[in-house]
């Protein structure tokens, strides 16, 4: 199946940005690393939102080699957010970066939150990149953390994502998309389901975007020019989310380097 075209990143006469956004789980790069770059690759994403990214030794040399042969640079994340790390291209100029540890609750897994400030075009963008808990209260606590972070980020515009180990019926997913726009039911496009990857039976990923960004389409890429199904397998333990949206033109004046 050959889908149909997905808009091109590009900057439009009034100054906003379209941009496209890639949420994938990559299993700590224990899978086909090859095949998991053509994908993010063919996806030509100027965000990419990343979980489950190496934690552990050289995981800063992993993370580089993944951006390196996907065509993009590390943004923020990794070990130092527990996982969820951000990559993006040389579209994006980085205002500031934040990773975040989440409180830990015994006898689980640590989790945190990716995030950054970006300019793409005349688009002024917070970003950020999570992966909730198995545990549903404890999921649901990170979900309305999430929410916060992106309310205190100072932007009017922001993206977030990642794996929430959650479908849409479920409560914190239900809690991100009463204030947050679900990309993928706003404008569906490509696949739905996203894991697992040989025969998926749940979307579990998403990309979500506040209110005032337009979703031009989101869905799973299989079928899009340069995506196989045998990379899609290969590469990782869910399939991505691709999501192009269209980011108003921002009206604040950046900051100068170096100053606060």
């Amino acid at each position: 199946m050959v889908l149909t075209p997905l808009p091109d990143s590009r900057t439009e006469p009034d100054g906003s940005a379209v941009i496209r956004v890639l949420s994938y789980n990559v299993r700590s790069l224990h899978d086909d690393t090859a095949a998991l770059a053509r994908v993010i690759r063919a996806c030509a994403p100027d965000l990419v939102l990343v979980q489950e990214a190496p934690r552990f030794f050289r995981w800063r040399k992993a993370a580089a080699r993944l951006a390196k042969s996907s065509g993009l640079v590390v943004l923020s994340g990794g070990a130092t957010a527990a996982g969820p790390l951000l990559l993006c291209s040389l579209r994006a100029r980085v205002e500031r970066t934040e990773d975040i540890l989440l409180p830990l609750t015994p006898g689980l897994h640590r989790r945190g939150f990716a995030t950054a400030v970006v300019r793409i075009a005349g688009a002024r963008i917070g970003v950020l990149s999570c992966h909730l808990s198995l545990q549903r209260d404890e999921r649901l606590a990170q979900a309305d953390r999430l929410l916060e972070q992106l309310a205190s980020m100072g932007v009017e515009h922001a993206v977030a994502g990642g794996d929430l180990n959650d479908v849409p019926t479920g409560k914190a997913f239900r809690h991100l998309a009463g204030p947050l726009q679900d990309c993928r039911a706003v404008a569906p496009w490509g696949g739905e389901l996203t894991f697992p990857p040989d025969e998926p039976r749940k979307r579990i990923d998403a990309v979500f975007a506040t209110p005032g960004i337009e979703v031009l389409g989101c869905g799973v890429p299989a079928g899009l020019p340069g995506v196989s199904d045998t990379d899609l397998r290969a590469a990782t333990d869910h399939l991505p989310v691709l999501a192009a949206l269209r980011v108003p033109k921002d009206h604040t004046t950046a900051p100068r380097p170096g100053s606060p």
